[in-house]
């Protein structure tokens, strides 16, 4: 299977199944169907079939699919069936909160070490919330050699918007292959460095086109 040839819309929505899957396991069921599952994401189960046919045959028609194997066959296509180190660059308020969330470990990732350029922040511990594990954050002057050292991938961009760039190009430079970026500014990068751009402002700015004041 070629990953290039597969739609990014397709890969959007795997995260989405696994996600439901999941919560069908922990809820003690083995079994489920591309019409039960569609329920649980609002997406229809022909959509569902057509999906995950662009990966082989998962299921069979009359039982349905298997939820520990169609687990851990989206986990390994995603490539979350191992643990990935995530750098956190920016501990404002939204640093913190992306360090302390509690939802990575579960998912296939692990927020492994986090970076500031305020010396008042520098040398500071930030608790995480789960027992005998915090950060110092880290002086972003060593950003790159850092994150190059321990061989990370993954990266949140938590700056401001005028510093963004500037720690996106930092980020390639240190081999990151992949940025979460919270900053409201499209970055520039090379190609074979993914993106994924959050900003709430543009989600709340679609929800209210169809709300009257």
């Amino acid at each position: 299977m070629n990953a290039a040839k597969v739609p990014d819309i397709v890969v959007s929505r795997l995260p989405v199944y696994l996600r439901a899957l999941q919560r069908l396991a922990d809820a003690g069921m083995t079994t489920t169907s591309s019409k039960e599952l569609g329920e649980k994401v609002g997406i229809s189960a022909a959509q569902i079939r057509k999906d995950l046919s662009q990966f082989g045959e998962f299921g069979k028609q009359g039982t349905g699919y298997y939820i520990p194997y169609l687990i851990e066959r989206l986990s390994k296509i995603l490539k979350v069936e191992h643990v990935w180190d995530v750098a956190v660059v920016g501990m404002g308020e939204i640093g913190h909160a992306v360090v302390r969330y509690q939802g990575f470990g579960n998912r296939g990732f692990r927020v492994a070490m986090c970076f500031d350029n305020d010396p008042e922040k520098i040398g500071k511990q930030v608790c995480t919330g789960t027992p005998n594990c915090s950060f110092v954050i880290r002086d972003a002057r060593n950003m790159v050699k850092d994150i190059r050292e321990a061989n990370i991938k993954l990266a949140m961009l938590c700056t401001p918007a005028s510093a963004a760039q500037q720690v996106a190009d930092h980020l390639v430079e240190a081999g990151v292959r992949g940025i979460l970026n919270y900053a409201p500014l499209r970055l520039m990068v090379p190609s074979g460095v993914k993106v994924q751009h959050i900003d709430p402002a543009i989600y709340l700015q679609r929800m209210t086109y169809y709300i009257e004041p």
